[in-house]
């Protein structure tokens, strides 16, 4: 039974940082169970269809101690659906630790600390779900650029041309490149990087084009890498 000390977790991890802007840096994964949606792509999928294991936060802590210098991601799953990853992020952002939260966009961001790198995965039409977005956060990452640097990352996983246009109306239309940086990463089972590449160069559309560096690194391994 969860208590107000545990996370249920999928995995408890160190490795190298294979996303975002902090890509190639040690850091630590800790991996919440559950999900609340269903994209087409997830290459996660094990972490809301197998059961997770309730862990106390006091071990979680322990676990990141014995990698000091290490960064920390809170993903899944989504990790905004458990009500006690605020305890423990607030635990991690007190003791100095520098903090990224991976989540879908479908749950407000508002309670998550202009310390942590909030990073919002907007899902285009490939990934099958509808209403990709909590509108409110678009205002909460307008209003965490205005009052914190470094606090939020916005990503675009590309299926196809259809999402790349779509997410580059979507960039447009909500002024994203004034407000956080940009990430484009592909579904490489259905579009090439190169292809992907050459698209964002047509445009000279000011986003981060993303390799999973992870999958370089540990190909055919899907967890704990």
């Amino acid at each position: 039974m969860a208590t107000s000390s545990t996370l249920c977790l999928s995995e408890l991890f160190y490795s190298i940082q294979g996303e975002s802007s902090y890509a190639g840096l040690p850091c630590v994964f800790i991996r919440l169970s559950g999900c609340n949606l269903r994209c087409s792509y997830c290459d996660t999928s094990y972490s809301y269809k197998e059961e997770g294991r309730l862990v106390e936060i006091a071990t979680i802590i322990k676990f990141v101690d014995e990698h000091p210098g290490a960064i920390v991601e809170l993903t899944g799953g989504e990790p905004l659906l458990q009500e006690n990853v605020y305890p423990l992020i607030t635990e991690l952002v007190t003791k100095g630790i520098r903090v990224l939260i991976e989540t879908n966009g479908s749950i407000s961001i508002a309670r998550v600390p202009g310390e942590v790198c909030a990073i919002i995965d907007i899902k285009c039409p490939g990934s099958g779900v509808e209403n990709p977005i909590l509108r409110e956060n678009i205002a909460h990452l307008q209003k965490r650029s205005q009052n914190a640097a470094h606090s939020s990352e916005i990503k675009f996983v590309i299926s196809d041309q259809n999402d790349y246009h779509w997410a580059k109306q979507f960039i447009h239309k909500h002024e994203l490149t004034e407000i956080a940086p940009i990430i484009f990463s592909a579904v490489t089972s259905a579009i090439k990087p190169r292809q992907l590449a050459e698209m964002i160069l047509a445009d000279q559309l000011p986003v981060r084009l993303q390799v999973q560096l992870h999958t370089i690194l540990w190909p055919g391994e899907n967890r704990g890498v």
